[in-house]
């Protein structure tokens, strides 16, 4: 597997799905982490654990998973030698607490989840450690009663505080006069009384602190400081109790620290376990079978990432079938099947379950190497071959018998003869090497080719002739026929003009009947063919008879100039065509021209010939209009 391998087929997306549902962020790292893998007991040991948890998901969807953080940094602070305070202490009873629970949660699961109700009972009886935090640590604090030392020392200090306090009373009601404020003021941990500047000699004591203004000094009584330094010293006993008894408390969680160490990884399983699950249960998934060969079975296999608008996908082929060609036409799905099945065997080999009707099979792979377009403009057509091309021949020398090739439109891009010899080549290549191959095409001659191979089979993706629109279902055993001249027909071209092409392309005849070409009298259809073609539809005589011998988008050959242009309309009466040659149009006679490379050849169906033969700012006036009208904007045909 390679890096351009799951960007292509979008793979980091399904771990970042399933991550959301993880409750531990060490859980969610694993996932998003996760790599396929090649040992075939682990595959199965792993997807049976999924089946488990959704099993569980099916009684109960709550499960007792705690968060990790917290509980691995107090015990790598506690093994560093530092106690653990007292408000993380919290997090770690909230685990223990959780850990009880979990275990209690998988007692009764041993008849839908005989393996996975297993692993809460490695987690040890932790309720000793539990009881010493309780008796140790109240609402995240150190209890008075920890230890007799603390309490004692607690209750001496509570004793001083209120008589320092009753003190510092007294001596604000006596220096009332004198000060600033009626009441003691904290400065740095100490009691004072505000006095006024000028009345410094009046009360004996420590100034602590003034004002901002200097007018007003804070002085410590004579009458306190006494008491304060008992306090201090009885404060600094207890932080040294409070201490003491924390790095004891952490000396007993770091006694339990195997145990707590294979609870966390317990709860961290779990919580991997019931994420895949959870995704499983979103998208219907199911554990694949793996074939110890090379058979393919998905049966109504879905993209995972297309959701309701996924179209199911069916598709076998088995040991004596390396390769499916598939052909169709442009937003038929072929791209998509390439994909699913690309996708769900990385999915099946990371241990997530694939959306698919039980029974469906895959092949571990040692490598899935796709290349499949990137959505470039004609434009770039150069730049997309030469990148693609250096693809190409990195997946010559990876690929090999244990691997599954995704090949989107092989040879494209290129001059078409050039392109389907270097599309067969590269086939040959690779079905010498034993790699599975999943390749779609638009290259006519490559459906001969794929009937003719060995262990090759050609694929279609349905066409609906009646709405004219893909139905991105898959038929294997079958080329897809082109379907132009059909979907002319039922746009409404003469069948004549239909004949006539097809005696071009396949050197043979075939009727088309008119009633099935919905013309209009007075419709559009008409008018087209009065416009370019010269003559009405109506009626039957020799002249109508006549058919064009070359069609818009053919390549033909003009020997007198020894060049290679483009047909963009005719006959007329004469016989003559416009020509496009080096990007201007020139008039040639039918008798003047051969033919080179018939259009269908050259172009998808439905291709949209004005990009050819209109100019730039022709066809943005064109788009303006056809959204909406535009004040003075007008469309004046180029020639």
């Amino acid at each position: 597997m390679n890096t351009r391998t799951f960007e292509t087929l979008e793979y980091h997306s399904i771990l970042q799905e399933i991550s959301a549902y993880a409750m531990t962020e060490e859980a969610k790292q694993t996932i998003l982490n996760m790599k396929p893998v090649r040992d075939t007991k682990q595959l199965e040991r792993w997807h049976e654990e999924v089946e488990e948890a959704v099993a569980i998901l099916q009684v109960n969807s709550h499960i007792p998973v705690h968060h990790l953080g917290d509980v691995s940094q107090m015990m790598e602070q506690g093994s560093k030698g530092l106690y653990i305070r007292p408000s993380q202490f919290g997090s770690l009873i909230s685990f223990l607490d959780h850990c009880t629970k979990l275990k209690r949660f998988m007692e009764d699961k041993n008849l839908i989840a005989p393996t996975i109700h297993l692993y809460a009972q490695s987690i040890a009886d932790l309720t000793t450690l539990e009881e010493a935090i309780h008796a140790v640590i109240r609402h995240g604090q150190v209890d008075d009663y920890a230890s007799k030392e603390l309490t004692k020392l607690r209750k001496q200090i509570r004793v001083k505080e209120e008589r320092r306090g009753e003190k510092l009373e007294s001596l604000a009601k006596k220096y009332r006069t004198f000060m600033q404020e009626s009441h003691p003021v904290m400065k740095h941990g100490r009691y004072t009384l505000p006095v006024k500047r000028e009345n410094r000699n009046k009360v004996k004591g420590s100034v602590v602190d003034q004002s901002s203004s200097g007018a007003t000094l804070f002085i410590e009584p004579a009458e306190v400081t006494d008491a304060q330094e008992e306090l201090h010293l009885l404060q600094m006993s207890e932080e040294n109790e409070v201490e003491r008894i924390l790095y004891d408390l952490t000396s007993q969680v770091l006694g339990h620290e195997h145990d707590v160490q294979i609870a966390m990884e317990t709860m961290h399983q779990y919580d991997l376990l019931f994420a895949k699950a959870k995704y499983s249960r979103k998208i219907k998934g199911v554990a694949p079978v793996f074939s110890e060969g090379f058979t393919i079975v998905l049966n109504e296999a879905r993209h995972p990432l297309l959701g309701e608008q996924a179209v199911p996908l069916t598709i076998e082929m088995d040991e004596t079938e390396q390769a499916l060609l598939i052909t169709g036409p442009n937003t038929g799905g072929k791209t998509v099947t390439l994909k699913t099945v690309g996708l769900l065997s990385l999915m099946a080999q990371s241990g997530i379950p694939i959306p698919a009707k039980e029974g469906s099979k895959l092949p571990i792979f040692q490598y899935v190497l796709v290349d499949i377009g990137d959505g470039q403009s004609i434009d770039e057509n150069l730049s997309t071959f030469s990148s693609r091309l250096v693809n190409l021949i990195e997946i010559l020398r990876q690929a090999n018998d244990h691997s599954l090739l995704l090949l989107d439109e092989i040879g494209s891009g290129t001059d078409p003869r050039e392109g389907m010899g270097l599309a067969t080549a590269i086939l040959d290549q690779l079905s010498e090497k034993g790699s599975t191959i999943l390749a779609t095409t638009h290259y006519g001659e490559m459906k001969e080719y794929a009937d003719r191979k060995e262990g090759f089979i050609n694929g279609a993706m349905e066409f609906d002739l009646e709405t004219l629109q893909p139905t991105h279902q898959l038929h294997l055993g079958t080329s897809g026929k082109s379907q132009a001249f059909d979907i002319a027909l039922q746009l409404g071209l003469h069948p004549d003009i239909l004949e006539h092409a097809y005696e071009i392309s396949y050197q043979d005849s075939r009727p088309f009947n008119i009633e099935e070409s919905r013309l209009k009298e007075d419709g559009y259809s008409q008018q087209v063919a009065r416009n370019r073609y010269g003559r009405q539809i109506k009626g039957s005589s020799k002249k109508e008879k006549a058919k064009p011998k070359f069609k818009m988008g053919d390549n033909v050959q003009i020997p007198s100039e020894d060049e290679i242009g483009i047909v963009y309309t005719g006959p007329d009466a004469r016989g003559n065509y416009r020509v496009q040659v080096k990007g201007e149009k020139r008039t040639y006679n039918h008798k003047r021209l051969n033919l080179y490379i018939p259009a269908e050849e050259l172009y998808p169906e439905n291709y949209d010939f004005d990009i050819i033969f209109k100019s730039k700012a022709y066809r943005k006036v064109d788009k303006e209009l056809g959204r909406k009208h535009v004040d003075g904007l007008t469309l004046d045909e180029e020639e």
